[in-house]
């Protein structure tokens, strides 16, 4: 099984600028963040926090901010190869377990 998706924008943040619903993440340091087309109303888990892993170009980053219903913020500030738009979005699939989603989403899998 396999959720995927794609970078729809992407923006560099300065130190203290906020991301997500109620701008619950902070950036700390100057930031790269890729925003992708997938949200809690495609059914990617709204209870996953900041640092939540996903795959961009099949590098690993996390989450920026919350899930919100049709976009999720990643910071990809540390990645090898910098994010294009349209570049690949891992959800969860081949390298990156569901059963991991799962858990970093406070559900135990089966």
């Amino acid at each position: 099984m396999t959720l995927h998706s794609h970078v729809i924008a992407v923006k560099d943040l300065a130190p203290g600028e906020r991301v997500g619903y109620g701008g619950d993440w902070t950036a700390t340091r100057p930031t790269r963040l890729a925003v992708a087309a997938v949200g809690y109303g495609d059914g990617y888990p709204r209870s996953l926090g900041s640092g939540a892993p996903v795959l961009v170009n099949g590098e690993r980053a996390g989450l920026a901010g919350r899930v919100s219903m049709d976009m999720i913020g990643i910071d990809v500030t540390d990645l090898h190869r910098p994010p294009a738009l349209g570049d690949p979005v891992v959800l969860w699939g081949e390298g990156l377990p569901v059963e991991e989603i799962a858990v970093c989403g406070g559900h135990h899998p089966l």
